[in-house]
């Protein structure tokens, strides 16, 4: 199974595996507060990517296309196969600190992550 989160929100039992996807840390999150598992920047969207989209919701049909691009490469490929093989066995937690949370890469990653796992 995986969820998404804000990383803002009190870390729960039910969370399973919490693992950060952004490729900054979270202003005004203490490592504390966030009780990570991971930190994939790897995941995350380039600095560039995340720049143009702003958070704009009129930019997200582009900024899913954008992603889902990026994250073709090797390495993200495999990791995405990766957290694919550990939802079947127990929860995964995409962890975000988007404002949005209709609007930001953990959906994208959620999507995918499934889709690989069958």
């Amino acid at each position: 199974m995986v969820r998404i989160k804000r990383i803002y929100t009190e870390a729960s039992s039910q969370d399973g595996l919490r693992i950060l996807v952004d490729r900054v840390w979270p202003r005004g999150c203490t490592k504390k507060q966030a009780q990570l598992d991971a930190w994939r920047k790897d995941l995350a969207p380039s600095s560039g990517l995340r720049t143009w989209f702003g958070h704009d919701p009129m930019k997200w049909a582009e900024f899913c296309i954008r992603y889902r691009e990026e994250l073709q490469q090797p390495e993200p490929h495999r990791a995405i196969e990766e957290l694919a093989k550990l939802s079947s066995n127990q929860t995964v937690t995409l962890l975000f600190g988007a404002a949005d949370i209709a609007h930001n890469q953990a959906v994208v990653l959620k999507e995918l992550i499934e889709r690989a796992g069958g």
